[in-house]
């Protein structure tokens, strides 16, 4: 590439979910764009999910590693996918971005009780490269209940960016909005709101590997895990009414990863381990955990969800937990290792008939075995029901999704017809894997709190650790 005193390069990533090695990589391409182009031509950019708390590093810091590997990078800006936003409260936020030297912009990120933007939090920004003047706007997913409980207002994203662009496009050459949205929200944007040059999309991991142009708008977007750096040359033409882009993503498998950014990763890696090496509880006899039938920590973690919602009945699945708890101590790392995935828990308002279909899938291995991706899951497969507060009888030899002979709720018998409170996770709400807990007829969601900060507490306690090895599951005829 050869810049006329009318161009630009701009470097984007989106959805590194941790993977900080591959961060790591990508500073060393960034770095090597630097020495060739010089950093007055170069704009670097995140858009949003950097962060996952299933990485030992960033649970073990609330995202401090994440922000140091963006500084350490030069990155210019960065927005907030759901993984920032989602998983850690604004304090914590506000705590950790402080360190940036970064703008963080999140046109549609409102305070519940001020209807205000925070200081730290932009919604958008004028940046100038190479004297080109660059308006940059950023917004994120809306989802609204889960926010709420968090002590956000997520507005409408396609409104706030538009307020943006009437602002900002007479004051500068190039409109660039950076979209943790999704692909079908990116699309509509550059269809509905006149004035955008280029979007840089995430959040639904899509990797455009040439820009897909919509009417004068080009969209792109590097994929998924950092595994592809977004590049886009970026030209003004006094001929062109529109600045002229070519764009490609780079594969970041060859490069090798770049010494100070290793050095940081090692660094919370060490501060990680030490933090979470916590004991929580210590164990007299282990506590199994096994995806394709009932196990006692299975039962343990179902147990937890029912007296977090004060419900009736407790249900997960058991591909939530990734191995069992040997005897002796436990640690907050191990919890972490083996319940990874950032779930809330839910109180749910069920009928009987949804609960009973539900029941008669977990008996099938094309349910217990089904893998599973995204929406918050970091577990393999969908596993099994562990249950709590519900015992059930059931025949093998029956034909599939009528196996169930029996059902008792704390003694009571079972009925399709009523409809019961059940303590559960928010997966099921995304109508994922058992699509009948799906259909609450009331949802309400807890949060901060993940499902591993549950079983945790049911550890402490104790109490429920002897009854957690009780049968649920009962098998009346053998093969």
């Amino acid at each position: 590439m050869t810049f006329s005193n009318r161009s630009i390069l701009i470097l984007h990533s989106n959805d590194i979910h941790s993977r900080l090695e591959n961060a790591a990589k990508i500073m060393t391409y960034i770095e090597e764009q630097r020495a060739a182009y010089g950093s007055e031509h170069i704009l670097c950019l995140d858009i949003g999910d950097h962060m996952d708390r299933i990485r030992l590093e960033t649970e073990g810091s609330d995202g401090m590693v994440n922000v140091e590997l963006l500084n350490a990078a030069g990155y210019d800006a960065v927005t907030l996918g759901n993984n920032e936003g989602l998983t850690y409260s604004k304090d914590t936020l506000e705590r950790v971005y402080r360190e940036a030297k970064f703008a963080i912009l999140g046109a549609n990120m409102r305070e519940l009780d001020t209807g205000k933007l925070p200081e730290w939090l932009l919604p958008g920004t004028i940046m100038e490269k190479n004297g080109i003047r660059i308006g940059l706007i950023a917004a994120t997913a809306r989802y609204t209940d889960f926010y709420e409980l968090l002590g956000w207002d997520l507005t409408d994203p396609l409104e706030a960016i538009g307020g943006e662009v009437r602002r900002l496009r007479e004051q500068v050459d190039v409109i660039a909005v950076m979209s943790h949205l999704g692909i079908n929200v990116d699309k509509q944007m550059a269809e509905k709101i006149p004035g955008i040059d280029l979007i840089m999309g995430g959040h639904t991991h899509h990797l455009l590997e040439e820009p897909l142009v919509i009417g004068g708008t080009s969209i792109c977007a590097a994929g998924k895990y950092g595994e592809q750096i977004g590049r886009v040359e970026l030209e003004l033409d006094e001929s062109s009414e529109r600045p002229i882009i070519r764009a490609a993503c780079v594969p970041m498998a060859a490069y090798a990863e770049h010494p100070a950014a290793a050095a940081i990763i090692g660094g919370y890696r060490e501060a990680g381990e030490r933090r979470l090496s916590r004991v929580i509880a210590r164990l007299d006899a282990p506590l199994p955990a096994l995806p394709e039938r009932e196990s006692p920590l299975g039962n343990l973690l179902a147990a937890g969800l029912r007296r977090h919602a004060d419900a009736e009945i407790g249900i997960v699945n058991t591909g939530q937990l990734l191995g069992g708890l040997q005897q002796g101590d436990v640690t907050e790392g191990q919890l972490h290792a083996l319940c990874p995935s950032p779930i809330n828990p839910c109180r749910l308002l069920l009928s009987g008939a949804n609960i009973r279909a539900a029941l008669e899938e977990a008996l099938l291995p094309s349910f217990t075995g089904m893998p599973i991706k995204g929406y918050g899951f970091r577990g393999e497969v969908l596993g099994t029901l562990a249950i709590d507060g519900m015992e059930v009888e059931y025949d093998p030899t029956l034909p599939e999704l009528h196996r169930i002979v029996s059902i008792h709720v704390n003694g009571e018998p079972f009925s399709d017809e009523r409809e019961y409170v059940v303590g559960c996770i928010d997966m099921f709400t995304f109508h994922i894997g058992y699509l009948s807990l799906g259909q609450a007829t009331e949802v309400s969601y807890y949060l901060p709190e993940f499902i591993r900060d549950l079983l945790a507490e049911e550890l402490r306690e104790g109490h429920g650790i002897s009854a957690c090895h009780r049968e649920r599951w009962r098998i009346l005829s053998n093969f």
